[in-house]
């Protein structure tokens, strides 16, 4: 199967490049086509600060194929849960180049938020919402049973990112 030899080698390649503010990698052992990320909002924007976990849905015929792109984590942009209309996704085969990879396609998705275009998946709220989501996007992950489960590595350092940022705010637990 070409899907699995090449999100296999672009795994490989994530692990030993790893990219600045993206994380990804498969759901589990058993399935190589569903992959979980967590990125960095991008910069000098209302999302800056923020982490947004998603997820891609590659199909069998990836990389001839694109994939389905979810947004998990409320940002102020997306509507969690549903699939976002984007050159790179699946919502338009007719632009896809077989040569995207994963690290591309992540990138695609940080500059994709910082852009006003409505598209289906995508929602309007007002910069104070966002940059209000953006703060609040750790401690959302941080109870998120989905990232607990496939990044349980990054538990400790969000919860301690969250802490800090509490004690910066004076904020108390709740």
């Amino acid at each position: 199967m070409a899907a699995t030899l090449r999100l296999q080698k672009e795994l490989k390649l994530l692990l030993k490049s790893p990219e600045p503010g993206i994380v990804a990698k498969p759901s589990s052992s058993t399935n190589i086509l569903d992959w979980y990320f967590l990125i960095d909002g991008p910069k000098d924007t209302a999302y800056d600060k923020g982490k947004y976990l998603g997820k891609i849905l590659f199909p069998k015929d990836y990389p001839f194929k694109p994939p389905g792109i979810i947004m998990s984590t409320p940002s102020g942009r997306f509507e969690p849960g549903k699939k976002i209309c984007m050159s790179m996704s699946d919502y338009h085969p007719e632009t896809w180049n077989p040569m995207w990879s994963v690290s591309s396609i992540l990138k695609g998705i940080q500059s994709f938020m910082a852009d006003n275009e409505i598209t289906a998946g995508s929602i309007r709220t007002s910069e104070q919402e966002k940059k209000k989501l953006a703060k609040e996007s750790v401690a959302w992950l941080v109870r998120n049973a989905q990232f607990r489960k496939v990044f349980a590595e990054l538990i400790d350092a969000m919860e301690e990112e969250e802490r800090k940022r509490k004690e910066e705010n004076n904020e108390t637990n709740e």
